[in-house]
């Protein structure tokens, strides 16, 4: 039996590099069912001064890439990347961006009943594909509900204010460590690799750690 090795990964539910990031890293773990990886997913807020209740996307996206011309030269990349990883974003249908505090709240309350993999795969999948508000409590009550959470519990939970101090203080822990852009993949709280890394340099890094135990 190969020893386990952690595989910590820093990610925002609303940053589509994460989404694409992810992908890749489950094509290979899918070809490799003996890897050695536990995962574990860390908050890091892509805009942490956005309003609590979000805004608008084409108000958010002018402001920051100042107008819709530039917004279209930004995202180009991420639509041919995500085309090429096998997966669908669906930019026209998100209404708002989010403030993500509560998504991160979901993500860590879903790790203790060990469903944090699945409760990220449905923020992605309701953000990027169904263009939902993933900042609503509702919806986040209902993502919980769809991977076997108690969705009354979760909308107490998100209703107070429960650990969101702590998830403020891992973000800023982790850009105090050097991190300053997602996804961040860290191998054996050792090694950074940064980015959406493509499912061969997750091979080459199974195949090699795999070797060495």
């Amino acid at each position: 039996m190969t020893d386990t090795i952690k595989l910590d990964i820093i990610s925002d539910p609303i940053c589509p590099w994460c989404y694409i990031g992810k992908a890749h890293l489950d094509k290979a773990l899918a070809e490799h069912p003996g890897h050695p990886f536990v995962i574990e997913w860390h908050p890091f807020q892509l805009n942490p001064e956005m309003p609590a209740g979000g805004m608008g996307r084409r108000e958010y996206l002018e402001g920051k890439f100042g107008g819709k011309e530039g917004a279209v030269r930004a995202y180009a990349p991420v639509l041919e990347h995500a085309q090429a990883a096998g997966l669908n974003i669906d930019f026209e249908a998100m209404q708002r961006t989010p403030n993500t505090i509560d998504a991160h709240r979901l993500i860590h309350w879903a790790g203790i009943e060990g469903r944090q993999t699945a409760a990220v795969a449905a923020l992605f999948k309701a953000y990027f594909n169904e263009g939902r508000d993933i900042g609503a409590h509702d919806v986040l009550a209902d993502i919980a509900d769809s991977i076997g959470m108690d969705a009354a519990v979760v909308l107490k939970l998100l209703q107070s204010d429960a650990d969101i101090d702590d998830i403020r203080k891992r973000d800023t822990h982790s850009r105090e460590m050097g991190v300053n852009s997602v996804p961040t993949f860290i191998v054996g709280g050792k090694h950074a690799v940064p980015g959406a890394q493509p499912p061969e340099l997750w091979h080459k890094v199974i195949t090699e750690l795999t070797a060495a135990a």
